[in-house]
């Protein structure tokens, strides 16, 4: 059994502003720390394992378990797509694919016409007219969230990665009567087909119109607009229209940008973009490479590094204590088959499970502990640690301090030697004064130790209990 435990150490009172849980509007930047986010007025950090973006659009999805567990779990955050986009059974190896529905239990937002011939199964689509039952599935997903306090990413559009998923879009010249999509798949996302651009602008709008009443919702632009073509002109464009078209409408929303695979710093961002999305950010040193844009970094989808829990709670607490905003783990333990997210017999690249989905609870947990508002990374404050143990701190100097200790693991791969019965011996630095030192057991929550102390100021050592894998430390002034 690993033990996986948390060293906080409270440098100060950790209440937030805004704990009446009052309706504040849409999800929106913290007007103290526009880095992190501020959701029903409360400063807010968005953690989840969540399912692969098709619990709408797959109609063998039960959104209402999903929705629940999600909730039961303290999960507070899922990945939607919005149906323009779709995968076919096999796409990337995944389990009973949640986007790959089976013939006749896909929708989207465009209506079907009375022609045969969709490339999977039923009639090709007209793109001029909308479903409605569509719309109100999403609505109805949208209302179930936010009773279950899970703020959605609503992604608008995504590129086709190969031909075959390609010749399974609405918007390729062969499933739809109204003679658009007659190009490669290269170029569905620029500003090429001036066809395909004004029903992409125009489903954008129609989206945003129906959506503005929710408060727990952003877009998101485009997924892994860095491949097949999806120039930065068109997701602009789309940008734009989102911003146009909430001028006319009571609610506005935050856009999201999803930036590289990895790490890349953002150049010349646009104006209307307060989010910047990642994939598979290990180490997390893209958070520090756009530090300047004082806007939330997030890393909003991460998996292919094997099945192991571990790999993606130390990613997690990582990326989180790094300063990041925002992580979603791709939970294949979520199927359409297995709404409640415990089918564990999955062969699809990645992981995801119901153990893993308590252990990020604990995560958002520790985190809400603290005035996190007032916190900022601190690579400075440690100033020994044992060596081969990797850390992470965030700091509000002479407050509070959150400490993250663990193994080095793979960026790619299973893991392949777990350590057990570490005794981490670390050193940073401490202000004069009265402290509380607390550790935790990240599986279970429970406090592992606590210490008060008083310190004359300078270096402070500390012992840490054996831990496996990883540690994880608070300390706040008392």
């Amino acid at each position: 059994m690993r033990s996986l435990l948390v060293l906080t150490i409270a440098l100060g009172a950790c209440a937030a502003p805004g704990q009446d849980g009052s309706a504040g509007g849409p999800l929106s930047l913290h007007p103290d720390n526009p880095r992190v986010f501020s959701w029903r007025g409360r400063p807010t950090l968005l953690i989840t394992s969540a399912e692969h973006y098709g619990a709408v659009l797959n109609l063998d999805f039960d959104y209402a378990a999903y929705l629940k567990t999600l909730q039961a779990d303290g999960m507070n955050h899922t990945r939607l797509f919005a149906g323009t986009y779709r995968e076919i059974p096999g796409s990337f190896g995944i389990t009973d694919n949640t986007l790959a529905p089976h013939p006749g239990r896909y929708v989207c937002p465009w209506a079907r016409s009375e022609t045969p011939g969709y490339a999977q199964g039923g009639n090709k689509f007209d793109l001029s007219k909308w479903d409605e039952a569509y719309f109100a599935r999403l609505k109805g997903f949208l209302q179930l969230a936010d009773r279950c306090g899970v703020v959605i990413e609503l992604n608008l559009w995504c590129p086709n990665y190969d031909e075959n998923l390609w010749r399974a879009s609405p918007m390729h010249a062969a499933n739809n009567v109204n003679g658009a999509g007659a190009c490669g798949r290269e170029e569905v996302y620029t500003l090429k087909h001036k066809d395909l651009l004004e029903i992409q602008e125009r489903c954008t709008r129609k989206l945003v119109q129906e959506l503005n009443a929710f408060d727990n919702l952003f877009y998101e632009v485009c997924n892994e607009p860095y491949f097949a073509g999806v120039t930065l002109e068109w997701q602009h464009r789309i940008v734009d229209v989102i911003h146009d078209t909430e001028k006319a409408l009571p609610k506005k929303h935050l856009v999201s940008m999803n930036i590289a695979n990895g790490r890349a710093k953002v150049e010349k961002p646009h104006p209307g973009v307060s989010i910047f999305n990642f994939h598979y950010c290990v180490p997390p040193d893209v958070v520090a490479m756009n530090w300047g844009l004082r806007k939330p970094i997030g890393e909003n989808e991460t998996g292919f590094r094997g099945k192991d829990d571990v790999l993606y709670r130390t990613e997690a607490w990582e990326f989180i204590l790094a300063g990041g905003a925002l992580y979603n783990n791709l939970d294949y333990s979520f199927t359409a088959k297995n709404a409640t997210g415990t089918f564990l017999d999955y062969k699809s690249p990645g992981g995801g499970s119901p153990a893993l989905r308590k252990q990020l609870r604990i995560l958002k947990d520790f985190m809400e502990a603290f005035d996190f508002v007032r916190m900022a990374p601190d690579a400075t404050i440690v100033r020994k640690v044992d060596a081969g143990l990797g850390v992470r701190a965030l700091s509000e100097p002479g407050r509070q301090v959150a400490l993250y200790l663990h193994q080095p693991l793979p960026a790619k791969g299973p893991l392949r030697r777990e350590r057990k019965e570490i005794r981490a011996s670390l050193a940073f630095e401490l202000p004069a004064g009265a402290w509380r030192l607390r550790w935790v057991d990240t599986k279970t929550g429970e406090a592992a130790g606590t210490e008060d102390f008083s310190h004359a100021g300078g270096e402070k050592t500390l012992e840490s209990p054996a831990f496996s894998e990883d540690l994880a430390l608070s300390v706040v002034r008392r």
